[in-house]
């Protein structure tokens, strides 16, 4: 008997009998992964970083400190950041490993290091994940953190929740787009992204993607997950917004013909920052894996490229190095 949708509301556009789907068409054709996994090895792509793998690491990475009291936000790499709101601790996609693969052999490989360990977090109340690709859900990771914070609040979307306990979690909260998880003045909110859902050969968009919303009484920060971009997505600081902090991802886009209705180029990441009002904008998902065409180093120039094609450089959008962090009371007086 094929498998069905337990969560399934006919009522919802992106519900389907067989799973989730997004709102808008896919550009892709049957044949097309085969076609670009081909053009990428007769190429030799991705090339390394301009200056070589050693330099980019020394420009852009450095060990996140975690003293002090503030409330402020990290970013460990990737699409993994850390939150301390009021002294608690929020951890959002954090893939920590050697690799974004399920075989300790293969698969993309850690260009980077993480800036920081499990270990060395002083507590850890809440883990969002937006999907169950392995370069956002990291099964050792996830293993780490319940081992040490075993009463750590994991809120996942539609789908992930019997995952979690499989694997020894006490509290998993699981949300459907446009729902809210409210915890003592924290809400967390699961908005819609433009993705896709897949960790094994017959699982493929069982489980939801989606970003999220975390408001407290310092933040109100939309972290958009991994997404392609759709002018759908403006809904979201529409009704939630306005953001005095956001993470959008510019990284794993080309080839843009084959990349463009998961993930997000510079262009249209500069886009979306300006619908949204020009709030302090963190720039994810580049900096640690090879998942696509283009070079390690070349997000980051894009995006100044970008902002620059945009004129609209002043400066609440640019590149931060993986494990640098900024204080939130800083992020709030310069928005307002």
């Amino acid at each position: 008997m094929a498998w069905q949708n337990p969560w399934y509301d006919g009522s919802k556009a992106h519900h389907t009998p067989e799973g989730f789907r997004n709102l808008e068409p896919d550009p892709r054709q049957p044949g097309d992964l085969d076609r670009w996994r081909k053009e990428r090895k007769a190429a030799g792509l991705p090339f390394p970083p301009q200056a070589g793998y050693d330099d980019f690491q020394t420009r852009w990475w450095q060990r996140a400190d975690l003293s002090g009291v503030d409330d402020r936000v990290w970013w460990l790499g990737h699409a993994a950041m850390l939150l301390r709101l009021s002294q608690r601790y929020l951890l959002i996609d954090p893939a920590l490993s050697t690799r974004a693969s399920p075989l300790p052999f293969a698969g993309p490989k850690r260009k980077t290091p993480p800036p920081l360990r499990i270990h060395d977090l002083p507590r850890l109340d809440y883990v969002l994940i937006s999907h169950n690709h392995y370069d956002h859900l990291d099964s050792a990771t996830v293993r780490r953190i319940i081992r040490r914070f075993p009463d750590v609040t994991f809120v996942v979307p539609l789908g992930l929740q019997g995952w979690f306990t499989r694997r020894g979690a006490r509290h998993v909260r699981q949300l459907d787009w446009w729902q809210s998880l409210e915890q003592e003045e924290l809400s967390l909110t699961a908005v819609p992204a433009r993705h896709w859902s897949m960790r094994t050969l017959y699982d493929r968009n069982r489980s939801l993607w989606c970003g999220w919303v975390v408001r407290s009484q310092t933040l109100n920060f939309w972290f958009s997950g991994d997404s392609g971009f759709s002018e759908n997505l403006a809904e979201i600081p529409r009704r939630l917004g306005p953001f005095n902090l956001a993470a959008l991802p510019i990284g794993a886009y080309a080839p843009k013909w084959f990349m463009q209705s998961s993930h997000m180029d510079p262009d249209h990441a500069v886009s979306l920052w300006r619908v949204m009002g020009q709030p302090l904008t963190l720039p994810i998902h580049w900096g640690v894996f090879e998942l696509a065409d283009e070079s390690l180093d070349e997000p980051p120039a894009e995006l100044s490229r970008a902002i620059q094609r945009s004129g609209e450089d002043n400066g609440r959008f640019a590149a931060w190095r993986i494990g640098e962090s900024r204080a939130l009371q800083n992020i709030t007086q310069e928005n307002s």
